[in-house]
């Protein structure tokens, strides 16, 4: 059902923007002053090479607002979609799908700011440029599996996207967004790496710029895409059928 879950997500963003003149740009605008506005202070203020923590924060703040959306947005995944789950008999994981679908949409039109900035500041090589993708397909993997099941919790206990979003605004300075894990003093580093949006982010950011990928990246993807997966089609197996009844 691969037109059912696009069209309903580029329709979404179409609303969204609907009588606008540059439509979705705003999000690639806003982005973008946001890198120009905070880049230079930020790097001054940290002690940062400006062009490398350019790069950084653009990158970052882009793959953050793709991964914290989709979090955010999966406590109302099925409670949004009511009207749909009633009327019309298509499997649940459609709604989850078009949500992934849409915060990728969103993060495309972004990338305009990834682009601009590698184009200006271009990092050291791009040797592992390939890794990128690969580390992309294991981010929504897990974002699929943690939407499906926030979006289950959420029909059954109507507090859990207020707990979602608090959480969020919390590990936003908690993860290496505004700042990187090479800025902690030595031995420190375990800091960064107890934190699981870290890798999340790291397998996507670091193809991008250059930098060589740990590992423990890839591991802790990759454990919590099967853990994660396997725990998530459990429990929904078990409680599927109760979802349009808590919606």
């Amino acid at each position: 059902m691969y037109g059912i879950w696009w069209g309903l997500a580029w329709q979404e963003i179409k609303q969204r923007y609907s009588r606008s003149v540059i439509g979705p740009f705003w999000i690639t605008l806003s982005t973008g002053v946001m890198v120009a506005a905070m880049g230079p202070l930020y790097g001054i203020l940290l002690g940062q090479n400006v062009a490398g923590y350019i790069q950084h924060l653009a990158v970052s703040l882009i793959i953050w607002n793709f991964i914290s959306g989709s979090i955010n947005e999966a406590g109302s995944v099925f409670v949004g979609a009511e009207g749909y789950i009633k009327q019309i008999a298509l499997p649940l994981s459609v709604y989850v799908l078009k949500l992934i679908s849409k915060n990728l949409l969103m993060m495309a039109h972004n990338a305009a700011v990834i682009l601009a900035v590698l184009c200006f500041l271009p990092p050291k090589n791009f040797d592992l440029i390939w890794m990128m993708p690969v580390g992309l397909v294991l981010v929504v993997g897990n974002l699929f599996w943690m939407a499906l099941l926030l979006g289950m919790l959420s029909a059954r206990f109507r507090d859990i996207p207020q707990l979602i979003s608090n959480i969020l605004q919390v590990a936003f300075f908690l993860s290496p967004v505004i700042w990187s894990a090479e800025m902690l003093p030595p031995g420190r580093r375990y800091l960064a790496d107890f934190n699981p949006l870290f890798h999340f982010i790291e397998v996507v950011r670091a193809p991008l710029l250059g930098e060589s990928l740990h590992m423990i990246s890839l591991v802790v993807v990759t454990a919590l895409l099967i853990g994660g997966s396997a725990l998530t089609f459990a429990v929904f197996a078990r409680f599927r059928a109760r979802i349009p009844y808590w919606v």
